[in-house]
This record gives C-alpha cells, structure tokens and sequence, in this order.
C-alpha cells in the first residue's frame, strides 16, 4: 500500500474552474497512478464551499469566484467515481491575508489579530496572521474543520505550515502576555527565539492539534487526521511546529513534512534525516513527504522526480504528496507520463482505515 497524493490549488491553477475540469483532472490523476487528492478548502479568507459558520461571523458564504457551485462536492463526487481518496486542505489556516493589512477577517474581527514585540501586526514573508495562541480564534478553525467533516463524505483533513502554526516573532499582545507572566511571573522576553518562549508556545499549539484530533474522531473515527508542516527543526523555530511532539502524543495519523528541495541531493540529505533522526522505524509508516514540484518560474526536473520517489521507496518511506497538480500537465504532461512509466506504473490502493 503506498500515499501517491497531489495537492490542488486554486492559486495558479484552474483545475476548480468548472465541474468538467475537476472530472477531467480525476481521469487523469487515477490513469497517473495517484490515489489520494488533497483540494484546497481554506485559502485568501474564503472556503471553498458554502460554509455557514463563514456566513455567520464574516457575511461571506463562500469565494465569490465560486458562487453558485460547491467545488469540494464536485471534487469529491468526481474522485470518488474513480475511486480516488479525498482529504480537504485548510491551505491558509490561521493566516488572515497577504499584502491586505490584515483583510476581511481582521477588519472584522480586529481583536483576533496577530502581534509581534513592536506591537505591530504579525507579518512574516508578506502574509498576515490572526493570534494563533488564542481560544476565539481556534475555536473559528476548529469550527471550520468540523464543519467540512460533518457535511462531507471525506477520508480525512489536512493543515499544513499554517496549521497549527504561528510565526515566533508573535504572541506579544496584551493576552497572551498576561498568559505569561501569570505561569512565570514575569513578561515573554523580547529574544522571540528564546527557547523557553519558543516551547510555551509551542506547546499551545500542539495542544489545539490534540483537541483537533479528538473532537474530529469524535465525529468520524474512521478519517485522517493529516498534517503537512515544514521540515523540523525549522518549522519549530520559525513557526512553532513541533512535530515530532505531534507523532508521539499520537495526535497525528499521517504527516507530510515538506521537503522543499530543488536538487536531489538537497532533497536526500533532509529525506535521510527523517528516517535516521526524526522517526522510529514503527512510525515511520505514517511519514509521506511532501515534494515540490512546481512553483513560480520552478519546475522539478523528470530525473530528479524519479529518483526522490525511488529514494522514498528504499529507506521504507511508502508515498509521497507532491505539489502541486498543475506541474504533471505541463510540457505535455512530461512528469505525469514519466510517472506512469516508471515508479506509479504498477496500481496501488490506499486504505485510510487500515491502521498505519
């Protein structure tokens, strides 16, 4: 049994376009071999379905760009036709906006925004961040998941390197200082990086994860609950990511660190850490990294595609998730054909309810 996943994107992509793009995409990604899809449900303050709890607290119901249709439905009719696996991606978690001041949700909800020590808005790489740390502001993710899994025939759901996540320049607003200094008697030290700090919050964040998992099963014991963070030990300084923590607490069922490489080696020395550093060889079986695949002016190349997956394959890692969909179409679907070819040329099922 191997994870062969794609993530789908409605940034630089059109595969959510219309119902017939999405079927056309399933035909192709089952012929390609791949047996789990990841769509994106959450990104630029919309869902991607018509979310009630969305219309309550923002008046928007659902991306204007979609109105009128239900593009996680369609997906997951379409999958399901060819017998494909569907886990949604909450593609922006607590992010709030990029490059808009904080948008919509901030505008409207001001007391949910992210601060740093300077008392400015959180930003990191242009995007902006609603406080993470906080109860409100879980409980609104939180509520977004939960909404997906009891409206929706799914096999799991997804946060990524946005959740449970939080830059470490944040957590310096008026309440989660309090927090602080009430545990510790004293103020966060102004050293964002500062370890103890790093931990506190850290902490935080696994444990929303944990509540997650539980109220998730709670409804539907039988889905995935997916994570797919940035590679450790990065992703716990900068973002808080702690996800080692997350595997032995069990409050993960597979996980996808991303291992963002352009070159084959790059990629090997990260993937090789993974299997001697990060996870035990019983655990090893829930860890299917993610690959990029294309970005911006970025393309992975056929050979080094192959030989990550082939790599993947001898250290006993079972699968992969690559990103994203629109990389196979391109130069005549060259990576898709290579795939088909070679390394998914034989069938493989993935079962979400055989224990991992």
């Amino acid at each position: 049994m191997e994870l062969r996943g794609i993530w789908l994107t409605n940034v630089d992509s059109k595969i959510l376009y219309s119902r017939d793009k999405i079927a056309e995409a399933m035909n192709f990604l089952v012929e390609t071999g791949f047996n789990v899809v990841f769509p994106v449900v959450w990104n630029k303050a919309f869902t991607l379905y018509p979310s009630q709890l969305m219309r309550k607290t923002f008046g928007r119901e659902i991306d204007p760009l979609y109105q009128g249709r239900d593009p996680l439905a369609e997906v997951i009719t379409e999958a399901k036709r060819v017998g494909m696996k569907v886990i949604p991606w909450f593609e922006y978690g607590f992010v709030s906006s990029y490059k808009q001041n904080g948008g919509l949700l901030l505008s409207k909800k001001p007391e949910w925004r992210a601060t740093d020590c300077r008392g400015n808005l959180l930003v990191k790489n242009g995007f902006e961040w609603m406080n993470a740390l906080d109860e409100e502001v879980q409980n609104f993710l939180l509520g977004l998941v939960l909404e997906v899994v009891r409206n929706y025939d799914i096999d799991g759901i997804q946060g990524d390197d946005r959740m449970p996540a939080f830059p470490s320049e944040g957590g310096y607003d008026a309440k989660t200082m309090a927090r602080y200094r009430q545990q510790f008697s004293c103020y966060p030290p102004q050293n964002h990086k500062n370890q103890k700090w790093l931990k506190w919050r850290a902490d935080i964040l696994t444990n929303f994860l944990a509540r997650l998992y539980r109220e998730v099963k709670a409804v539907k014991p039988n889905i995935l609950v997916s994570m797919a963070p940035s590679f450790y030990k990065w992703s716990f300084n900068e973002y808080l990511q702690d996800y080692p923590t997350w595997i032995n607490r069990e409050i993960v069922d597979i996980i996808h660190p991303q291992l963002y490489r352009r070159d084959f080696s790059s990629y090997k020395t990260i993937a090789q850490q993974l299997v001697r550093q990060q996870f035990t060889r019983s655990k090893l079986s829930k860890v299917f990294p993610g690959i990029l695949i294309k970005v911006g002016s970025y393309r992975i190349s056929v050979d080094y595609l192959l030989e990550a997956i082939a790599y993947n394959r001898s250290v006993g890692i079972n699968g992969e998730v690559l990103f994203f969909y629109e990389g196979l179409r391109e130069n005549n679907d060259e990576l898709a054909k290579a795939l088909r070819k070679d390394v998914y040329s034989n069938y493989s099922s993935f079962d979400v309810h055989r224990p991992l």
